[in-house]
């Protein structure tokens, strides 16, 4: 992968406390995977950038190097790669990745 596309899939990843790789949008997640992350995340009440690599081969590829991840989608909370939607579902039944966005000091919405 290009030392270019490191560098941008890095801004991306350091431009919001939560930034979520998918396919689709929130609005209209591209699959059942992205689709969930999106209502863990939206239940959990926080705000979150995502990013469509279905608009972008480039970072499409590249984000799979860039965390060591062979699946879409892929979650970052302040910069640190949390994981896929199972991994994400696993730590939000255990209250795991509420107490993770909490710990590093990310608002709810309504709070």
């Amino acid at each position: 992968m290009s030392d270019a596309i490191q560098a941008r899939i890095g801004e991306i990843v350091n431009g919001s406390d939560i930034v979520l790789f998918m396919k689709g949008t929130p609005y209209f997640p591209q699959c059942g995977f992205s689709s969930k992350a999106v209502a863990i995340l939206e239940h959990l009440d926080v705000e979150f950038a995502s990013f469509d690599v279905l608009q972008d081969p480039e970072v499409r590829a590249g984000i799979k190097e860039y965390s060591d991840w062979p699946t879409i989608p892929q979650l970052y909370v302040k910069g640190e790669f949390v994981g896929g939607s199972d991994i994400m579902m696993e730590m939000f039944e255990a209250g795991e990745l509420a107490q993770l966005i909490a710990d590093q000091g990310i608002a709810q919405l309504s709070s």
